[in-house]
Order: C-alpha cells, then structure tokens, then sequence
C-alpha cells in the first residue's frame, strides 16, 4: 500500500503552499484537487472531509517542524544556550524564515480554524505544546550546564519565549519588515539574562 501512503501525502505536501497562501477555509476542494493533480474520489478515499485534510496537514506539518526542532536542539557539545538561540536566530535568517516564520501554519491558521474546527484547533494546541516542551527541556539543559541561570522556570519561559515569537511572525507578515523579530531577539537575550 506505499502508493496509497503516496497519494495521501502528495495531496497533503502539493497543498500547504495554497492553504498558506490564502487560509483554510478561502481554499476550495476544487483548487486543492486542481493544485494536487487528483479526481475527487481520490481526495475522500484518504480524508473524509476538508476538516479531515486540514487535520492531517497540520498534523504532518507539526511531524516535520518538531523533527527539524530535535534536531537543532540535541546536545551536540555546544551549550543549550547557543544551541536554543541558534533556533531562534533561523526565525530572522531571510533563507530560513520561510521554515520557522513566514511559513509557519501556526500563526496562519491559528485564529482562522480555532472558531471553526474543534479538531483542528486541537492538533494546533497539541502540536504547539510539543514545540513549548522541546524547547523548555532545552531550557532545563541550559540550567545544568550553566550557560542559562539556574533559577529559571523553564516551562514558564519556553511559553512565554514561543508565544513571543509566534506574535513576531505574525507582526513580522503584517509590517513587511522584520522589526518584530530584531524585538523578539533582544527580549529573548534579555529573558534568558544571555547579555
């Protein structure tokens, strides 16, 4: 059955760029079957409704962000410090702010599909507590090697440090500049007493 496991992600991966582009619901089935390159029959033979899809988009969506993320937070002989600002330094890069900020389905479909889906609105809450997780035990390694004070509350400052980030990224689409980011870094130095 690898085809089958084929065609769902193909519908899935050729489809995020639209749903970013234009928000879950302004995208019809229509565009999105038009865009995948798949008859409709094929579309309900993996979701059975757009609701279905959306949920499985931001489910693999947050498969791929939270492997991307344990892969620059593992302990790689540099301290937690470096290792969690190297993160979040990638959000003002030009060439990874499409990855960890721009593109980010978070801050595009948050506040549209919270009102309109329960299902999905629980995949963003749960997909966005895994990120909140990673990055305070990446605190709490901080706080055992030194290189981050050892009095913090890290799953307070992992919240506060993504929910400030994510309003940056939102910030950041609605300037066309990267102000909020430059902002969001500095407090993230401060927060973290790294200056």
């Amino acid at each position: 059955m690898p085809v089958q496991r084929d065609t769902r992600q193909h519908i899935i991966s050729t489809s995020r760029d639209v749903i970013l582009g234009r928000g879950f619901s302004a995208v019809g089935l229509s565009q999105l079957l038009n865009v995948a390159e798949v008859p409709k029959g094929s579309f309900y033979h993996y979701f059975k409704s757009k609701e279905s899809f959306g949920e499985a988009l931001l489910e693999d969506y947050f498969d791929n962000y939270l492997n991307r993320l344990d892969e620059l937070l593992k302990p790689d002989g540099r301290p937690a410090a470096d290792r969690i600002m190297a993160f979040w330094g990638l959000w003002t890069d030009p060439k990874s702010v499409g990855e960890f900020g721009a593109r980010c389905l978070v801050v595009k479909l948050g506040a549209e599909v919270s009102d309109l889906s329960e299902p999905m609105r629980a995949v963003l809450r749960d997909g966005t507590e895994r990120i909140v997780a990673r990055l305070s035990q990446c605190l709490m390694e901080g706080m055992r090697d030194g290189s981050l004070p050892n009095d913090m509350k890290p799953v307070q400052a992992a919240l506060a440090l993504y929910d400030l980030w994510l309003g940056a990224t939102l910030m950041t689409k609605l300037r066309h500049d990267t102000h909020a980011f430059k902002n969001a870094l500095l407090i993230t130095r401060q927060l973290l007493r790294l200056d």
